[in-house]
């Protein structure tokens, strides 16, 4: 068994990878197959948009980004002052195609789902299945 982290099997690449990926195990934030009405409409968008791309966490990380300035630009009634723009990010919360995110008002740090998956094929095509969720993960660094 291989067990890594989650960018070791890309969404976007898994199916490239070929039999070999079945049965890896690892921790990450996102996966392509996240059960949610968010991300299944993210997904839909993003292979329309982008030649059949499946969306992999470096995109969902642009979305979760556009969102947040978007957020903090409402607030800001559209004022672009950085210090204006940072405060008004601090205590952020929406629902992501990854999940539930908050931006932690102290540390200005994401917290976040953390979901253990295993490659399985499904439907065909290898996919990062979800089997286990650690809700609300804070980075232990920030401080």
């Amino acid at each position: 068994k291989l067990i890594a982290t989650g960018d070791v099997t890309d969404d976007d690449l898994l199916n490239g990878m070929g039999a070999v990926a079945k049965g890896v195990i690892t921790g990450h934030f996102y996966s392509a197959l996240h059960d949610s009405p968010e991300n299944k409409a993210f997904v839909a968008q993003v292979k329309k948009a982008a030649n059949n791309m499946r969306p992999n966490f470096m995109s969902v990380g642009g979305y979760d980004a556009m969102t947040l300035a978007y957020m903090a630009l409402k607030k800001t009634n559209g004022d672009t002052d950085g210090t204006k723009l940072i405060e008004a990010m601090k205590g952020a919360s929406w629902v992501s195609p990854r999940g539930p995110i908050t931006i932690d008002p102290a540390t200005r740090d994401i917290i976040q789902d953390i979901y253990m998956r295993e490659v399985k094929e499904v439907n065909g095509e290898l996919y990062n299945v979800e089997f286990a969720t650690f809700p609300k993960i804070k980075d232990p660094n920030a401080k």
